[in-house]
């Protein structure tokens, strides 16, 4: 039987008054999933208000952190005890492999924990600005929160905004991507049972073209948090300029990884393959940009296409699937169409470049790993992001010339640098133009740490502290301790 999934709108599962569906696509197999709804512009407006009006109420903006924390916990539990059936619709709704939705997952639940400890943590400022004259600096919830996401790490990036946002005392709506919206059902239903009030937190399923938009647009809503392209963000951001809403936008990067001769190679080309085919390249921190110097190439590429035919490429749920499948044919296409293109402008492809279409992954959307040599920075596969299994891989001679080439891209997402002179390294990282790097390593991270880009990549942070204040207006408070009469105006005799 068809499962048709619903709004939660003020507490409640609704069905939209829109009849028509989108189909939720296993993309391991093409199998139906579910039918999701598209919700309307006057649901999203009605949704909008229902938050307004439960932030305006107080029920949650103004309880003790403490409160507020104690409800993060509760939600983490019930995420802990669903942990497999979470896992489980990842796998099955975004194509990635067993191992990385669990990690997803769990990464979930450690960060509503984190935020939890975080709140009870949380201290105001004091202090004597003038004689008599005390000064607070008060943290406060921003109102309504419109909260969307993307398709690639579907409930990492749902918490990822929920649990600061929920922390801050703001309400909050959510609109996931139209093709993986099942863990965000079912992290709502989880919230459902938690003592977080009615009205709080609403979920939308539908198109960004409508239920995004009016969010952006909307003056009651207070803050966008998006998570995309960053062609969207752009969009996004120009919708939300009618009331000067505050935007935080996480967006696209093509991400340089440089390989010094003086690397480690086994351990360069161990996370230069994580870099980019974990995820099957579909992660906006990917290393799709490998850049190693001249002394090393040979060495380095015969070692990393060595490794990189061993990637077990199959359906998610297989356990022995090292890499899984593209999240949609449309995005698989685009990324065909890509690799394309780099034959076209003369780039010398060393490996992959097909989907593959063996007996047991015909009926998905799976693409081989692919490497591209002799390429140059004004190719399109050079500068564009193409969200996919397809890394480019250009040389360099001197140090500066690795930093030319890293920083010449719009993005400034993230960056690696390998190399065992650790005094190197960390004068090139830090001339990297980028918001998340690593030194001997890539994607390794932590809730406490900030993320987010420069340049295009775009404005604002998640995680730690920082994603905090993304959901919270800072206000002084000056109280006179001693009030006396200021006779400023006394007039003339």
């Amino acid at each position: 039987m068809t499962k048709y999934l619903k709004l939660f709108i003020n507490g409640e599962w609704i069905h939209s008054a829109n009849p028509e569906t989108q189909d939720v696509i296993n993309p391991a197999n093409q199998g139906v999933i579910a039918k999701a709804p598209k919700a309307t512009k006057a649901e999203t407006e009605k949704t909008i208000h229902i938050a307004k009006s439960t932030f305006e109420s107080g029920v949650w903006s103004e309880r003790t952190p403490g409160e507020r924390a104690e409800v993060l916990l509760q939600i983490a539990n019930g995420i802990e005890a669903h942990l497999n059936e979470l896992t489980e619709l990842e796998v099955m709704n975004n194509g990635k492999t067993i191992r990385e939705a669990e990690a997803d997952v769990t990464d979930a639940l450690n960060t509503f924990r984190y935020y939890a400890s975080l709140l009870q943590n949380q201290t105001d400022e004091t202090f004597e600005a003038e004689k008599d004259l005390q000064t607070m600096i008060v943290k406060e919830p921003m109102g309504v929160a419109g909260l969307i996401v993307p398709w690639n790490f579907p409930i990492l990036m749902s918490v990822w905004k929920i649990a600061p946002a929920l922390a801050a005392g703001n309400s909050i709506i959510l609109k996931p991507a139209e093709i993986t919206p099942m863990t965000a059902v079912k992290l709502y239903e989880i919230i459902e049972q938690t003592d977080l009030p009615k009205g709080v937190a609403q979920l939308l399923l539908g198109t960004g073209s409508v239920v995004g938009q009016t969010i952006a647009e909307s003056e009651g809503v207070d803050v966008v948090s998006f998570t995309g392209s960053t062609q969207v963000g752009q969009r996004i951001m120009q919708a939300a300029a009618g009331n000067l809403k505050k935007v935080s936008l996480e967006l696209g990067g093509k991400s340089p990884n440089i390989i010094f001769n003086d690397a480690d190679i086994d351990l360069a080309v161990d996370y230069a393959l994580f870099g980019i085919f974990m995820g099957a390249g579909q992660v906006c921190t990917s290393g799709s940009r490998l850049l190693v110097q001249e002394d090393i190439y040979a060495s380095f590429i015969e070692k990393y296409l060595e490794k990189a035919k061993t990637i077990q490429v199959g359906p998610g749920n297989n356990v022995n699937s090292e890499m899984g499948a593209i999240v949609s044919e449309k995005h698989m296409n685009s990324i065909l169409d890509y690799i394309q293109v780099g034959k076209e402008e003369g780039a010398r492809l060393i490996l992959g470049g097909n989907r593959m279409e063996e007996v047991d992954l015909k009926k998905g959307f799976f693409i081989e790993p692919t490497v591209f040599t002799d390429v140059t920075s004004d190719m399109r596969i050079v500068r564009e992001e193409i969200f996919g299994p397809v890394v480019v891989i250009q040389t360099f001679k001197e140090e500066e010339d690795a930093i030319h080439l890293a920083n010449d891209t719009d993005y400034g997402l993230a960056g690696a640098v390998f190399s065992q002179d650790q005094a190197k390294a960390i004068r090139v990282i830090k001339k990297v133009r980028a918001g998340i790097t690593w030194v001997n390593n890539y994607h390794l991270s932590s809730v406490q740490s900030p993320w987010g880009g420069y340049k295009t990549s775009g404005i604002g942070r998640s995680l730690g502290k920082y994603g905090l204040d993304e959901y919270q207006e800072t206000k002084q408070i000056n109280i006179s301790m001693n009030a006396e009469q200021l006779d400023w105006f006394e007039g003339k005799k």
